[in-house]
């Protein structure tokens, strides 16, 4: 279905500042001396590109590619399955964010296992877990924690008030992973296609934007951080542009209205006091990449699920279906339509892989926005 400007413009609620910015975008990139390719890291950039059509409002020389800023997507099936296990024991309730919930391990979903009779719960914020331990005080809440430095600091809130209402029943699987490691791992890849990202803002809300100040210095990679509107996104792309033309490489913020270089530093010392950075951690996709996440302290492994039922989570390391090419769209190195069984065997209500099942994977983007293409 071919789609004119003005069906794109229309869903826009700045229509005629991004128009504007279309222009500006297809005549700076004129004077540019080679193609750009622009990775954006977060899967909710993703989405507001697909979304909004903003694929088409570029210029033939300046592309987008998908990166692994989704932590549904890159959470590796064995993970899955240890939240799977948990969730079947005998007076457990399993607690985690929405998106887990048909995120496909070896062993089925968490979905799967609600219907077979387990305890499995969904929380838009982990405090909520405090009143399920108080309801269920002969029950073990184990909350499976997931995300980006977005989600940490809500994880440590509760692990904060778990010590000091001295609430025994509550128990943490943790899943934090962090965005400039991996970054850095797919820039190493010598094939790699990236010449600058769009940096994910909430992120860099927690963390502040100090944390991509490597990649122009020891990468030469530019790097804006950009909010989440269209308008955010287009801006940012120009900004990027106006760094090649300009022959600069630095580290740029489009989004200030809320990320600062520092960032927050309170939320920074709470995570600190409970965690600290696992020697490696695999990414479903991306395979072991060091220093990319978090677990909690020694002082707190009586609270630490994946220590007290360590005798009964598996540990084989499973890898996707074979057709499955979610490890490459992860990379940036290949787009969704490139999959030979995206949009048939491969849709929402079967993925196959883990970006069809996250909201914000690039492959269940690209499947709801596919008249865009």
């Amino acid at each position: 279905m071919d789609l004119s400007l003005k069906d794109l413009y229309d869903g826009f609620r700045q229509a005629d500042v991004i128009k504007e910015y279309a222009n500006l975008i297809t005549n700076k990139s004129k004077l540019l001396s080679h193609p750009i390719n622009i990775m954006e890291v977060c899967g909710g950039h993703t989405h507001t590109i697909m979304k909004y059509g903003l694929k088409q409002l570029l210029p033939s020389n300046i592309h987008f590619i998908h990166g692994p800023g989704c932590p549904v997507c890159v959470m590796p099936k064995e993970r899955i399955d240890h939240a799977f296990v948990l969730a079947m024991q005998k007076d457990v309730i399993l607690v985690t964010l929405g998106d887990m919930i048909k995120v496909p391990g070896s062993l089925g979903s968490l979905q799967d296992a609600r219907s077979n009779g387990a305890d499995v719960r969904f929380v838009y914020s982990p405090l909520d877990c405090i009143k399920i331990a108080n309801e269920n005080p002969t029950k073990k809440i184990i909350f499976f924690a997931i995300g980006f430095e977005t989600t940490t600091p809500m994880t440590s809130a509760l692990i904060d008030q778990v010590i000091k209402k001295d609430i025994n029943n509550i128990l943490f699987h943790i899943n934090h992973i962090t965005v400039p490691e991996p970054m850095k791992a797919l820039l190493d890849d010598p094939t790699n296609k990236i010449d600058a990202f769009i940096g994910p803002s909430h992120v860099s809300v927690i963390s502040g934007s100090k944390i991509y100040a490597e990649f122009p210095n020891k990468y030469h990679k530019p790097v804006v951080v950009s909010g989440f509107e269209p308008l955010d996104v287009m801006q940012s792309v120009l900004m990027i542009i106006n760094q090649f033309i300009e022959n600069r490489c630095e580290l740029e913020v489009e989004y200030s209205r809320s990320v600062s270089y520092h960032g927050n530093i309170t939320a920074q010392n709470l995570n600190n006091k409970y965690f600290e950075t696992k020697d490696k951690f695999r990414w479903r996709g991306l395979g072991d990449i060091p220093k990319s996440a978090l677990k909690l302290k020694d002082t707190f492994s009586h609270l630490d699920a994946e220590i007290l039922f360590n005798d009964i989570l598996p540990t084989q390391m499973i890898d996707d279906h074979k057709l499955c090419i979610c490890g490459e769209i992860l990379k940036g190195k290949k787009d969704p339509k490139d999959c030979k069984v995206f949009g048939t065997s491969c849709k929402p209500n079967t993925p196959m892989g883990s970006c069809m099942v996250s909201s914000e994977g690039a492959c269940a983007a690209y499947y709801k926005y596919g008249n865009l293409k």
